[in-house]
């Protein structure tokens, strides 16, 4: 399944990196601390996260995740919309819970 249909399934709003809707998803990681997300999460993996700033689009690259998936509707500031945007990082958003989205994440893949 890709990034765009994920976010039609599940009903998440794109906020960045639309050019990034076509990676395929493969699995799926929740965490905060940037550190242990970049050295544990999966290529392809939807990442759950509250961290919206540049520091998490720089985590998202180096991790090779499919997409970041802001819980919680925590915000995404401008700086780090516009390196999502640079870098084709599709930054994602929804009102859930992480455990609540990873919960539909595994259902689906």
């Amino acid at each position: 399944m890709t990034v765009e249909e994920l976010a039609q399934r599940m009903d998440l709003r794109v906020l960045a990196g639309e050019t990034g809707l076509g990676r395929e998803v493969s699995g799926g990681y929740c965490g905060d601390l940037l550190s242990w997300v970049m050295s544990r999460a999966q290529s392809g993996d939807v990442w759950f996260t509250v961290m919206g700033n540049v520091n998490s689009i720089a985590v998202a690259m180096l991790a090779d995740v499919a997409c970041i998936v802001l819980c919680e509707d925590a915000p995404l500031d401008e700086e780090a919309r516009a390196r999502a945007q640079e870098k084709g990082i599709a930054v994602l958003t929804s009102s859930e819970n992480a455990y609540r989205l990873a919960s539909r994440l595994s259902m689906l893949i």
